[in-house]
């Protein structure tokens, strides 16, 4: 397994293109189930937009029950249990192209598949997965997560509902309150966290919900959101809930892990739901652009409109290109796991865990590209897209979610560096080393040698070894200055983790335009190949202007002057690209194409 990428290992190994995963890649089976998928959402879901956005609640259970009777909501659970089995990436694909047409099915469809199913599979022994598993499956029974309660939303371990046991010993008493749980309005299962004593950790449980006969469970009236307005979301009351002792999940105070380890996966599944929805607001926003008249011309002839057009369309391709090859190396992590023997539930866990850092970056990532896709969508139709009669309003509305839910964007930037420096700190990834090598760099003569970029991305390559090297500079130093203490500086690792961010992306379409480009040749990859360049380009600033914050935060003196001419040199160009050509080149063909087309 040791040949295998591990987690956060491409901020200090170079990554070769042939060794990504790329939608180019997707196999036979893979592309049947995405066009499976887009027809189901073609045909059950987009045409009734009005009605999830009037808070039919019916329509979105019966649309899930339809999901099920297809197979998409087993797609990961493994065929013992009644799913698909299918690996890793055609799970992400799924929930990709699921989730593009409107957010409210999106999210009763992750609440469930994700932590509402995923719990049982991987957690639960080989009773719990026979009972409940298929049924979730299937889509016979849906599936709630209670984890979140009025006082503890970020520091999910503070709960306090309570988990008693009877005097006889057979079972639990819940007592206590949870809120803003998905699927609460039609589930017949909920993963609920409660605390037994005084346990530093919270424990997990499964809990049968009959509407008939509630065992002490009421809900809440529905919640009145600005988005995913059919999407039931309320609060759960337990009084006095008889659970039996066989349905605790794991172990007792194990409920904190679990609960994490699923936020890890639900986090990149996240930054998947958040995909096909841009390519839908770029279709429909560009063929707006071709209609609509302005002076005689359509609108989409506008460089200010070409240029919205080309950022749309570059932020999706290169969301999509790191989401695919994050799920690639957990598929992978995954399959060298089961050949070495382990379960299928070990497997997936350390497989998805081991990329605990990619997943938070990619949440926050595209989660954020969403938002500004539906934003430039509503700007391109002008006052029709700001009118429910197009939908743009409603896309921006149910954007706005995904900043938050799965771990608040914050707490994901957050994360991502502090995982990074335990991971170091444990010897997983060599960050010291590198960031010491840079210090070296730093006190001796840079190289005034021309190089030869002559080859595709050669430039572009050596830049992101320097971003990485500034990230190393800013980083490293700051673990040094303050040890432990780091997490309590909460705006520097802010700032390294937004250079952590860009890093990763960048370099994700890079690596996947490079292996298109070998593939098709780059006349045909040309569009690719200018997507990659201006997301790089960008993504060059915002490690400068953040390198700068970081830097200025921490170092005075001779040692910050040293620093910021370190990030002059780790973020400079030695030929800067011409960015509205760049733009003009995306914006043509998608505009052509009259669709997102890559």
């Amino acid at each position: 397994m040791e040949n295998i990428t591990r987690g956060g290992q491409f901020l200090v190994k170079e990554t070769l293109a042939e060794n990504i995963f790329t939608p180019e890649d997707f196999s036979e089976e893979q592309k049947m189930m995405r066009d499976s998928v887009k027809e189901f959402v073609d045909r059950e879901i987009w045409p009734n937009k009005e009605r999830f956005e009037k808070k039919d609640y019916a329509l979105t259970e019966e649309v899930m029950r339809k999901a099920g009777e297809l197979g998409f909501l087993g797609v990961a659970v493994p065929e013992a249990y009644g799913g698909l089995g299918m690996g890793f990436v055609s799970t992400m694909l799924t929930c990709d192209y699921i989730s593009g047409a409107t957010g409210s099915f999106s999210t009763a469809f992750g609440a469930h598949t994700g932590i509402g199913t995923m719990p049982i599979t991987l957690y639960g022994n080989e009773e719990q997965k026979q009972k409940y598993v298929p049924k979730l499956a299937s889509g016979e029974w849906f599936g709630a997560y209670c984890l979140t309660e009025p006082g503890a939303g970020s520091d999910a371990n503070s709960g306090k509902t309570k988990a008693e046991l009877t005097a006889d010993g057979k079972a639990y008493k819940i007592n206590g309150q949870k809120m803003w749980i998905s699927n609460a309005g039609f589930c017949n299962l909920m993963i609920v966290f409660a605390r037994i004593e005084d346990d530093k950790n919270i424990t997990g449980f499964i809990v049968e919900y009959d509407h008939n006969n509630p065992n002490g469970i009421t809900l809440g009236e529905e919640e009145h959101k600005l988005g995913i307005r059919a999407s039931s979301t309320r609060q759960v009351f337990f009084n006095d809930t008889v659970v039996p002792v066989e349905n605790m999940l794991a172990g007792r105070g194990e409920g904190f892990k679990i609960a994490m380890n699923a936020l890890n996966v639900g986090r990149i599944k996240l930054a998947a739901a958040c995909l096909d929805s841009q390519r839908r607001l770029i279709t429909n926003s560009v063929k707006y652009a071709n209609e609509r008249i302005q002076f005689k011309t359509p609108i989409a002839n506008f460089g200010a409109i070409r240029s919205k057009l080309a950022e749309m369309a570059t932020n999706a391709y290169i969301g999509e290109s790191a989401s695919y090859r994050a799920a690639g190396d957990i598929e992978k992590r995954i399959n060298a796991r089961l050949a070495d023997g382990n379960s299928h539930q070990d497997a997936e866990l350390k497989g998805v865990e081991e990329f605990a850092i990619e997943c938070s970056i990619l949440k926050v990532a595209v989660s954020e590209d969403v938002q500004a896709c539906s934003d430039e969508g509503i700007q391109i139709f002008g006052g029709m897209g700001f009118s429910e009669d197009t939908p743009m309003e409603s896309a921006w509305r149910d954007a706005r979610i995904s900043r938050i839910y799965e771990g608040t964007n914050e707490i994901n930037r957050m994360l991502s560096v502090g995982m990074l420096v335990k991971k170091a700190m444990k010897g997983h990834v060599d960050l010291l080393g590198p960031a010491m090598a840079v210090a070296n760099e730093l006190m001796g003569i840079p190289d005034f040698e021309t190089p030869d970029y002559s080859e595709l991305f050669a430039e572009e390559k050596a830049l992101i070894a320097k971003l990485k090297k500034a990230f190393l500079m800013v980083a490293g130093s700051a673990v040094q200055k303050y040890g432990t203490e780091l997490d309590q500086h909460q705006q520097l690792l802010m700032a390294a983790s937004d250079m952590l961010i860009e890093i990763y992306m960048a370099e994700s379409g890079i690596l996947r335009t490079e292996k298109l480009a070998k593939s098709i040749g780059e006349e045909a990859a040309k569009v690719q190949i200018a997507m990659a360049r201006l997301y790089l380009y960008h993504a060059v600033d915002i490690i400068s202007q953040k390198g700068k914050e970081g830097i200025a935060s921490f170092a005075e003196g001779d040692e910050q002057r040293m620093m910021l001419m370190g990030l002059r040199r780790f973020t400079k160009y030695d030929n800067m690209p011409n960015v509205v050509t760049l733009r003009e080149t995306i914006a043509e063909k998608v505009i052509q194409e009259n669709s997102y087309c890559f």
